[in-house]
């Protein structure tokens, strides 16, 4: 909508809520890992990180595959990066 500085506030939320979510599936049981995917998977799409939205998609449909968590901490990492880089 143009006020940059509500654009910079929902990416650094967005940020840390995809780190917390990262951070959380590490020692997640089943249903927290569905949750948390399915949670991000809104708010990534909510800010066009659709990359993101995607891969957690994928976990949600296969919570156990080691590569799609691995996937995912990447691309959080990129976006964070991204982020940073543009809210310079």
């Amino acid at each position: 909508m143009g006020d940059r500085d509500i654009e910079r506030e929902v990416l650094d939320l967005f940020v840390h809520h995809a780190l917390s979510v990262r951070d959380g599936l590490a020692s997640a049981d089943l249903a927290e890992k569905l949750r948390l995917a399915h949670a991000l998977k809104g708010s990534a799409r909510g800010v066009g990180a659709f990359a993101i939205a995607d891969c957690v998609a994928e976990i949600e449909t296969r919570p156990d595959d080691p590569a799609s968590v691995r996937r995912l901490s990447r691309l959080i990492d990129e976006a964070r990066d991204y982020i940073a880089a543009i809210n310079r």
